[in-house]
């Protein structure tokens, strides 16, 4: 039978005017009765969800479609989120053939989670995203939100986390309140700053709790929205963290075909016929997808300034190369 938690998601979705939400958590009710014995009533509850639906298709063209709202965070809530509706699609970003297989999979997952859930299974929607800096990991949280027409939640951990205790688990229950009744994408970035290794060194009793409190949350969360961990230093996360997400998505630098596809997306703009792209590939080794697109923009930049548009070969190498300085 109905859990506690399925009956107030029940009442949120009703309430909220979320059909989908509503049908869907209908539907877990069922899956889980029939698992408990309780088959006639599931068969009932099965046909009465597909009897609603089809009446309120018949009704839908009469009314015409339903405005999206857009969410903005109030009260304690907005020094907590900021929220953003990014246009960014996957196909906008140079990734390997092995991470972007993953995420059309999660985008696949959530477009017919519906027909998941029908079947007591549950789409992919927590994911750690782990990786050097400027690999992909913020426009990855864009580009679900983008592909999913959702609004992108990203979580400010300096408004988050406080030294006072206890309140900084009371702010997460916050974060997790909104998770449940508003669905989006909610991008925690940074992610070491909350579930660092407990028992580390530099560990104190404050964030042990916190993490602790994020752990519960999250194995709670049974929502429809999305929930991201992204960080640059995955050693420093706490071992119980990874099995609470359904996947772990990795990010490298570029490889130099992935880098030669950054370089001529950023420049399709100007006129690179001149330029040499084994000696542009060489100079952007080591370099991020974010510094090769830097690099790509300050050499346009000088081309500008030289009322020119095409990119000097000379430039692009240069600009690169300081890059690369940047490390040293």
């Amino acid at each position: 039978m109905a859990t506690a938690d399925q009956v107030k998601a029940l009442i949120r979705s009703h309430a909220d005017g979320d059909d989908t939400r509503f049908y869907a958590i209908a539907m877990q009710v069922a899956a889980q009765a029939a698992r408990s014995g309780h088959g006639k009533f599931a068969q009932e509850l099965r046909e009465l969800v597909d009897q609603v639906k089809a009446r309120a298709k018949e009704v839908e063209p009469v009314r015409g479609p339903k405005a999206v709202p857009l969410a903005q965070p109030r009260g304690e809530l907005a020094g907590l989120l900021t929220v953003s509706y990014p246009k960014t699609r996957v196909v906008d970003m140079a990734l390997a053939d092995v991470l972007r297989t993953r995420l059309d999979r999660i985008l696949n997952e959530q477009r017919q989670r519906d027909r998941i859930r029908e079947h007591g299974f549950v789409p992919m929607r927590k994911l750690l995203l782990v990786g050097p800096p400027g690999t992909g990991k913020t426009m990855t949280a864009a580009a679900l939100a983008g592909e999913l027409g959702l609004p992108l939640f990203s979580i400010q951990l300096d408004g988050l986390i406080t030294k006072y205790m206890g309140e900084t688990a009371a702010k997460l229950r916050l974060v997790f309140d909104a998770i449940q009744s508003t669905r989006g994408v909610y991008f925690f970035d940074e992610f070491d700053a909350l579930g660092g290794e407990r028992g580390s060194k530099n560990d104190v009793g404050e964030i042990r709790r916190v993490l602790n409190s994020f752990l519960q949350f999250l194995e709670q969360d049974e929502s429809d929205s999305l929930v991201l961990g992204a960080t640059n230093h995955v050693g420093l996360l706490d071992r119980a963290l990874f099995r609470r997400f359904d996947a772990v998505l990795e990010y490298t630098l570029p490889t130099g075909d992935i880098a030669a596809r950054v370089m001529r997306a950023r420049l399709g703009l100007m006129d690179t016929s001149a330029i040499d792209w084994g000696a542009a590939v060489k100079a952007s080794e080591g370099l991020s997808h974010a510094e090769i697109a830097m690099a790509c923009e300050q050499a346009a930049k000088n081309a500008i300034l030289d009322h020119s548009t095409a990119v000097c070969d000379t430039e692009l190498v240069l600009a690169l190369e300081e890059r690369r300085g940047t490390h040293a």
